[in-house]
C-alpha cells in the first residue's frame, strides 16, 4: 500500500498544485479551475478507470502461476487504452458546448473552455498509463509509478508557470493554462513509465514491449467487460463530487471557490483509502487466482480494520488542523469561513468512504465488478444528487445542502458494497 498511496498523493497532487496556483490569481480564476475540473474529472475517471480491469486480471494471471498470460493481458489492455483515450479527448473537444446549457456564468466560460480544450490532448496518454501502472504494480513493482508520480509532481509546477503567465511565444492564459501544463505531463509521464519497464530486468519474464500483438477479440471482451462497470463505478461516484461545482455555480463564484477547496482537501485524504483499495485488489485477485479463501477473507478483514483506522485519524487531522488547511489555499476572508464550514460535512463521511471504497476494492479483486457499479449508480445519482440538488437550490442551506446529499450517498454505498462483499465470501465458502 505504501508506494501506492504515494502515487495516489503525488497524482491527487497535480488537482492541488492547480487548486492552489489558481487561488492565488484569482476567485475567478479558481472558480474557472473548478468547473473545468467537474466536468474532465469524470471523464478521465471514467476511461482511465477502465483500464483498472488490467489490475485483477494480471493479479489473477500471477496468483494462477500463468506468467505467460500476463504480457498478453498488458498488451491488449494498452490497445484498448488508446482507443478509449481517444474518444475520452473527441469528447473534452465537445464538452465546452454544454457550459452555457448547464448553467455556468459567462465570466467562467473562456477559461474554462479553454482548460477543456487543452487538457483533453492528453487523454490517450492517461489512459494507456493507467493499463500500464496496473500491470506493474499487480506484478509487484508498484515504485517505478510512484518515483514517476513524484516527478511529474515537481515538473508540473514549472510548466504551469509558463501557461498560467506565459513565456517566449506562449501567451499568458492564467488558469485555463493548467490544461496544457497537465496534457504535456501525461505524455511525459506515459513515456518515461514505458521506457523504464523495456529496460529494467525485473519485467523481463512478462516483458510486454518485446513482440507486437493485433487486437485479439476474446481478451478485449473480457477487459471490457470487466473494466466498463469498474470505469462506470467510479465515474458515477466522482462526478457526484465533481459535478457538485456546476450544481453550486448559481450561487455565486464566492460559494464555488469554497466548495472547490474542501473538495480539494478531501481529495488529497481520499488517496488514502483508495491506495489502500489498490492493494486489496491487487491481494485479494492474488488469492483469487489461487483460489486460497481462507487467506483471501483474512486480507478483506484487515483491509477493513485498516480502513477504520485511517479514517479516524483523518477525522481527527481535519478536526484539529481545518482552519491552517483552508488558508493554504486562499487569503480571502469569506472564501476562508464558508470553506471551513463545509470540511465538517468532510469529517462526517470519513468513516463510511473508507468502508465503501475498501469494499469495493475487494469486489473487483474478486472480479465481481457489475454489482459495485449499479449500488453506485443508485446510492450517488438516484439518492444523493436529487437530496443535494433539492436541499442546496431549494432551501437555504446553500453548499451544505450538496454535502448532505453526499453524506447520504456514501452512506448508502458503504452498507450496500459491504453487504455484497459478505455474500460473496459466503457464495465461496460452500465451493
Amino acid at each position: 500500500m505504501i508506494p501506492i498511496l504515494i502515487t495516489q498523493f503525488a497524482q491527487a497532487g497535480f488537482g492541488l498544485i492547480d487548486t492552489i496556483m489558481a487561488g492565488h490569481l484569482s476567485a475567478n480564476d479558481l472558480a474557472a479551475i473548478a468547473v473545468g475540473v467537474g466536468l474532465w474529472v469524470p471523464i478521465m475517471v471514467l476511461f482511465s478507470g477502465i483500464m483498472i480491469a488490467t489490475t485483477p486480471l494480471v493479479a489473477e494471471a500471477n496468483g494462477a502461476r500463468t506468467p505467460e498470460k500476463i504480457a498478453t493481458i498488458t498488451r491488449q489492455s494498452l490497445w484498448v487504452a488508446l482507443f478509449l483515450g481517444i474518444i475520452a479527448a473527441l469528447i473534452l473537444q465537445a464538452m465546452p458546448m454544454l457550459l452555457p446549457v448547464v448553467g455556468v456564468p459567462d465570466a467562467l466560460l473562456p477559461k474554462a473552455s479553454l482548460f477543456l480544450h487543452a487538457i483533453g490532448l492528453g487523454m490517450p496518454a492517461v489512459t494507456m498509463y493507467a493499463a500500464l501502472r496496473g500491470y506493474s504494480e499487480a506484478i509487484g513493482h508498484p515504485r517505478p509509478v510512484t518515483v514517476i508520480s513524484l516527478i511529474g509532481l515537481v515538473v508540473l509546477i514549472p510548466l504551469n508557470f509558463i501557461f498560467m503567465y506565459g513565456f517566449g511565444p506562449i501567451p499568458e492564459m492564467g488558469s485555463a493554462g493548467c490544461g496544457f501544463a497537465t496534457a504535456i505531463l501525461q505524455w511525459l509521464m506515459l513515456f518515461a513509465l514505458a521506457i523504464y519497464i523495456y529496460k529494467n530486468s525485473s519485467y523481463r519474464k512478462t516483458q510486454p514491449f518485446t513482440g507486437w500483438e493485433a487486437l485479439h477479440a476474446v481478451w478485449i471482451k473480457r477487459i471490457l467487460k470487466l473494466g466498463l462497470p469498474i470505469g462506470l463505478a467510479i465515474f458515477f461516484e466522482v462526478s457526484i463530487f465533481s459535478t457538485a461545482a456546476i450544481v453550486l455555480s448559481p450561487l455565486g463564484e464566492i460559494t464555488v471557490a469554497a466548495h472547490q477547496i474542501a473538495i480539494s482537501i478531501t481529495t488529497q485524504l481520499f488517496m488514502i483509502p483508495m491506495s489502500l483499495a489498490i492493494a486489496l485488489t491487487i491481494r485479494v485477485g492474488t488469492y483469487y487466482g489461487e483460489q486460497n479463501w481462507a487467506n483471501m477473507r483474512k486480507v478483506q478483514v484487515l483491509g477493513l480494520a485498516t480502513a477504520t483506522l485511517l479514517a479516524c485519524m483523518t477525522m481527527l487531522l481535519l478536526w484539529f488542523f481545518r482552519s491552517e488547511i483552508v488558508a493554504l489555499y486562499t487569503s480571502d476572508l469569506l472564501v476562508t469561513q464558508i470553506a471551513v464550514s463545509l470540511v465538517f460535512f468532510a469529517i462526517a463521511y470519513q468513516l463510511m468512504d473508507g468502508w465503501q471504497i475498501s469494499a469495493a476494492g475487494c469486489l473487483r479483486g474478486m472480479q465481481d465488478t457489475k454489482a459495485p457499479m449499479w449500488i453506485t449508480m443508485i446510492a450517488y445519482w438516484v439518492i444523493a444528487f436529487p437530496v443535494g440538488v433539492y436541499l442546496s437550490r431549494f432551501t437555504n442551506m446553500g453548499a451544505a445542502g450538496v454535502w448532505i446529499g453526499l453524506i447520504v450517498g456514501l452512506s448508502v454505498a458503504c452498507i450496500l458494497l459491504i453487504s455484497r462483499l459478505y455474500m460473496n465470501n459466503q457464495r465461496l465458502s460452500r465451493r
